[in-house]
């Protein structure tokens, strides 16, 4: 179980570091745009769907990251005035609900990247991105974040608090 967690752990932190290095790549992309749009009065073809694609793929790929730090919203009044065995119960119960709904975001998103891939989807634009390109991020970071959860609820069992 322990090393599950680590590796999982270490996994969720390299995504991390990939989301990191997207969201730069995505700024330092807007600011040769800008300078080629605007300084240069040059025409622009990949840059604005790098960005967005790159932007999405690092909310995708820092999800696991994030659950892994607690970096996300949460409101815990109610759980903290719980003594720790009903705590412990809406803990497992609120990680299994976000596995489920996880998992399932993952099981559509490889059908819907499988289908790119098969199909030789690209996109619409002059760059003609292949579309599985974009889509990869989705299962594998939502896929890692399932993974995550189940890290997660692991360490509930284990802590003794």
């Amino acid at each position: 179980m322990k090393a599950y967690i680590q590796i999982i752990s270490a996994l969720s932190r390299a995504l991390g570091l990939a989301a990191i290095l997207l969201v730069a790549s995505a700024a330092l992309v807007v600011s040769y745009m800008v300078f080629i749009r605007y300084v240069l009065n040059g025409s622009t073809v990949w840059q604005t769907e790098y960005v967005t694609f790159s932007l999405v793929a690092a909310t995708f790929l820092g999800s696991p990251f994030v659950l892994l730090e607690k970096g996300h919203v949460n409101v815990d009044i109610v759980p903290n005035a719980m003594p720790h065995p009903v705590r412990l119960i809406m803990n497992v119960v609120a990680g299994l609900f976000g596995l489920a709904f996880c998992a399932l975001l993952a099981y559509s998103g490889w059908t819907y990247f499988e289908e790119a891939w098969s199909g030789g989807w690209t996109t619409e634009t002059v760059w003609k991105l292949p579309l599985w390109i974009p889509l990869a991020p989705l299962p594998l970071g939502i896929g890692v974040l399932c993974l995550q959860y189940v890290a997660e609820i692991l360490k509930l069992w284990g802590d003794p608090e």
